[in-house]
């Protein structure tokens, strides 16, 4: 069993921790998590607990650590870690800024130490079926690609402060995405905001870098839950896929995120690296930056 420390145990932190409990090749080890309450939600289970991450390196008996802090700490928190020597998978996007996903991949090169930033659709069995297919040549060349994420309620008014914004937030997912289902680059943006609630819906036509298009749909307020869905459409096919969507959708996010650990301890070993790269970090935070400057 992968020994995985767990830095932070809040909404995402949490996630992590129960999405890993039914795994057979990673156990959650230890917690690092300064609020009681945090700490409290999984006493009993078997998880040695800390207050510090000071207290969590010291205790030892973890091979790699999930970083689940809130973005603004991540770079701070990836350059401790490597420092001491611990493979970190951390939470998207590695910071708020481009500039903060190259200081992480920096430090972890110069430390000689595996980076893994978890954008967790590429674990998500149906889209890599569909990028297989894409690679493949069976969708023909692709004209468009199209990805929408819609949240069921806003986020709380504190997070959103340190969020970096919904194309920080959200918007860096389908970013990361499309460049992983198409092998395309971003060239052009056109962002279009919701006229009466600008914080909480965002459009972005975006043109690739091999001839195709994309479309990338954001909003915090949808009636039927969280959902995910993408549309491709090539010469030859096309393919639509809700991959998130009620009233299944806790399902295959927690899938996915045990996929996405048990392939980041397989990386560690000696596997193949499956996951987001620090540099694949910088190009969504970039795509974000540039989309967010053009409203």
């Amino acid at each position: 069993m992968f020994r995985l420390g767990v830095l932070g145990a809040g909404r995402m932190g949490g996630t992590h921790v129960e999405a890993l409990a039914p795994s057979g090749l990673v156990r959650v080890a230890a917690i690092a998590e300064p609020a009681e309450a945090g700490r409290a939600r999984f006493a009993g289970r078997g998880i040695a607990l800390y207050r510090t991450l000071d207290e969590m390196l010291a205790a030892g008996g973890i091979d790699g650590v999930l970083v689940a802090v809130p973005s603004v700490k991540h770079r701070a928190a990836v350059a401790r870690l490597v420092t001491e020597g611990l493979p970190v998978l951390c939470e998207k996007p590695c910071g708020v800024t481009p500039e903060d996903a190259l200081a992480s991949a920096e430090a972890a090169d110069k430390a000689g130490i595996k980076l893994q930033v978890a954008y967790w659709r590429r674990f998500v069995p149906v889209l890599q079926d569909l990028r297989a297919r894409m690679a493949g040549g069976a969708m023909g060349e692709i004209y468009h690609v199209a990805c929408h994420q819609w949240d069921a309620a806003p986020p709380s008014a504190a997070f959103r402060a340190g969020s970096g914004g919904i194309f920080v937030d959200m918007g860096v997912h389908e970013f990361d995405q499309i460049r992983w289902l198409t092998g395309q680059e971003f060239v052009r943006f056109s962002t279009v905001q919701a006229g009466f609630a600008p914080e909480e819906s965002a459009q972005v036509l975006c043109a690739m870098s091999g001839g195709s298009s994309a479309l990338v749909s954001l909003g915090q307020r949808f009636a039927l839950g969280d959902v995910c869905r993408v549309e491709v459409f090539g010469t030859l096919d096309a393919a639509e896929s809700r991959f998130l969507w009620p009233p299944d959708g806790d399902a295959a996010f927690h899938d996915a995120l045990r996929r996405q650990a048990e392939g980041f301890a397989a990386w560690v070993r000696g596997g193949p690296a499956l996951g987001a790269s620090a540099a694949d970090a910088v190009a969504a935070l970039r795509a974000a930056e540039i989309a967010s400057a053009s409203f």
